[in-house]
């Protein structure tokens, strides 16, 4: 796998870790990304394009704005796989068709702004939960072989409603390999933390706030810390869980954690930092393997994989790959976090990324 000649040697220096190795061949496949002209599909297509000839590379989403944008990034003389499929992950008879002649789907599609799905629940409900449950049926019925669904931090113990359905979600996919049967469509979930750079990122909110000569950042709580993955990273994750992938799993990189205030110092060490207060279904620290399921989860050198509870069979495979159980109580957060990330990191990554 290769970054961004902006990131080339960061994914290690940053977060310790690249997740390229091993990957699934896409070579002469047909894969669909839903959500796929949000900031993972666009990197994924990227990356793909760099390392793969698939057969096709089918971004599907409901923008056609977005759409039309992309695709100028991708012109058909020089990406004749590329294509755009304009669907919305609500209409099940549209993903069918979309998935025809599809080997892999990776499902990215979601609302996932915390307030906003507060104040829209139902919204919320219908993308993230039916939505979660019309691929799992688009899938079986066009026998997918892989499916990989994209989840977040705010799905492990869960206190907001964007964080409530992307469980619901997660369990869904999980549940799905019993529906497909023995030989069916195989389903797994990633699930990692705050994406630099990404729209609804803290860093864009920050660097607008000092190009815009703010006298000061707003920080929620001091003791706030978060988990944090390059973009980069989480596109090679989730290539390595598809190859990895048995069905069934929870797959959560091992990624470095910050202060929030330390991330807004490292950003502008001369602003002063005012403490304006937790959100409401805002948490103080990330969780994204909970102690609940630690008897359910094992680790291996660059992943914990939380298995489906009493899928003995699945934990034996992974044992005798060399995978280890985690000790009794052990949860996985971004307070306790071994891997710190530093200012000086952040900072020489953020002006190699800006500067390209």
């Amino acid at each position: 796998m290769s970054a961004t000649p902006a990131t080339d040697d960061f994914n290690r220096l940053f977060l310790g870790r690249d997740f390229a190795d091993p990957i699934m061949d896409l070579n002469d496949k047909v894969v669909l990304v839903t959500g796929g002209t949000g900031s993972f599909g666009k990197r994924f297509a990227e990356v793909v394009a760099q390392n793969f000839t698939p057969r096709k590379l089918i971004i599907f989403s409901r923008d056609e704005l977005k759409q039309y944008e992309m695709a100028q990034a991708f012109p058909k003389d020089r990406y004749p796989f590329m294509r755009f499929f304009i669907g919305d992950v609500r209409d099940v008879d549209r993903l069918e068709m979309a998935m025809r002649d599809v080997d892999y789907v990776i499902h990215a599609a979601a609302l996932k702004h915390v307030p906003i799905a507060e104040y829209n629940p139902f919204e919320c409900i219908k993308t993230n939960v039916w939505g979660a449950e019309n691929v799992v049926n688009a899938a079986i019925r066009r026998g997918v072989k892989r499916v990989v669904a994209l989840s977040t931090d705010k799905a492990a113990n869960p206190l907001n409603l964007y964080g409530a359905s992307k469980l619901a979600s997660d369990k869904i996919f999980c549940a799905a390999n019993a529906l497909s049967g023995h030989d069916g469509t195989r389903f797994s979930v990633v699930r990692y933390g705050n994406v630099v750079g990404s729209r609804g990122s803290v860093i864009p909110y920050f660097a607008k706030l000092i190009q815009e000569g703010a006298q000061e950042l707003p920080i929620t709580d001091d003791r706030m810390t978060r988990f944090w993955i390059t973009l980069d990273q989480g596109v090679n994750f989730v290539l390595s869980s598809l190859e990895m992938m048995r069905g069934g799993e929870v797959f959560v990189p091992k990624i470095s954690s910050m202060r929030t205030a330390d991330l807004a110092k490292a950003m502008a060490p001369h602003l002063p930092q005012k403490i304006i207060g937790i959100r409401p279904g805002e948490k103080l620290h990330e969780v994204m393997a909970p102690e609940d399921d630690a008897r359910a989860t094992v680790e291996i050198d660059d992943r914990y994989i939380i298995l489906p509870h009493h899928e003995d069979k699945l934990r034996s495979t992974y044992l005798e790959r060399g995978a280890k159980p985690v000790p009794e109580g052990f949860s996985y957060t971004s307070d306790k976090n071994p891997e710190r990330l530093d200012a000086r990191t952040l900072q020489e990554f953020l002006a190699k990324t800006w500067a390209a």
